[in-house]
């Protein structure tokens, strides 16, 4: 018989909060990038690390220890890794003859790998290139695809959504045109990936609109694609899969226009006009001679045969 395994409570705020936080919600927290650094590393490549933990700030966390495994060849530690920090995404940076300046992007779920690919970095341009104002910490940027793999590729299909876990902050509502200071573009070609990073500049157009300007901050990467590890469909849908409690309710006859004005339209049952109770005046009461008829019309009807009644009544 196996001995029973001791459950280790929390005895300080911090712990408790801390184990409070990783529980399953209904709306999860803004989702945390792990940066990994592997045996061996460029300059190039850790370069690119650091500019995209720069981007990612404050939703990131990069560790300084350099790690002796490949997640292509064993997965295990990185999810140990990501568990141990509560994170859902994870980079990971190595280097070697056969894979040079290498770069690997990777999500989980529920701390099991789901998806991973693989991208060689063949030019790289970082922040401090680019000589020029930069955005404020933390913003949500805008992020572009172009290219048409990015709709028919499979692999490329699942590197999109991949890309827009990775840089996306938390669920707006409403857009204000000053807080788009940030635009993040991927151009899909072939096997290459170009990211270009933009600041946005709201010029005097002498109208009620600005004219817009992009101004090129960094940092400015061409990957290449070399190995992907994608999770099947099943997988991958139930990975997507919202809870009920999310879902929103279809409400029968409400409708919106084009303005926002809710219309609702009511279901009123077929009234029956001859109980409608009217204003009693002595001009429209049934004299004594009307009521007497309507009583031997009733018992005629009551006496008679069916079909002497349906007579009677057409």
């Amino acid at each position: 018989m196996p001995a029973l395994q001791r459950i280790r409570r929390p005895v300080t705020h911090k712990g408790k909060k801390f184990l409070v936080d990783k529980q399953p919600k209904l709306i999860e927290n803004h989702k945390q990038t792990l940066f990994i650094q592997g045996k061996k590393t460029s300059p190039i490549v850790m370069s690119c690390m650091k500019d995209l933990y720069q981007l990612k700030k404050p939703d990131g966390k990069i560790l300084s220890r350099r790690n002796d495994f490949l997640p292509f060849e064993n997965i295990t530690p990185v999810e140990e890794f990501t568990r141990k920090n509560n994170t859902s995404l994870f980079v990971f940076t190595s280097h070697n003859k056969k894979r040079p300046h290498n770069l690997i992007l990777g999500r989980m779920y529920d701390f099991h790998l789901l998806d991973m690919v693989e991208l060689g970095v063949d030019s790289f341009n970082s922040l401090s290139d680019f000589k020029n104002e930069k955005v404020s910490p933390g913003i949500k940027p805008c992020l572009l695809f172009a290219g048409e793999l990015f709709e028919h590729n499979h692999e490329f299909q699942r590197l999109k959504s991949l890309l827009i876990d990775m840089f996306k902050r938390e669920d707006v509502t409403n857009v204000r045109l000053k807080g788009l200071e940030h635009v993040i573009m991927f151009t899909a070609a072939e096997d290459r990936i170009f990211m270009r990073s933009y600041r946005i500049l709201l010029k005097k157009s002498g109208t009620r609109l600005p004219r817009i300007e992009l101004e090129e901050i960094g940092p400015s990467v061409d990957f290449r694609l070399r190995r992907t590890k994608l999770a099947s469909d099943d997988l991958f849908k139930l990975a997507c899969k919202r809870p009920k409690a999310l879902k929103k309710k279809t409400v029968k006859n409400v409708s919106k226009d084009v303005f926002g004005n809710i219309h609702g339209r009511i279901h009123i049952p077929k009234q029956n006009l001859g109980s409608l109770q009217t204003r009693k005046m002595k001009g429209l009461k049934k004299s004594r001679t009307e009521k007497a008829e309507m009583r031997k019309r009733k018992s005629g009807q009551e006496g008679a045969s069916p079909t002497k009644r349906i007579r009677n009544e057409l």
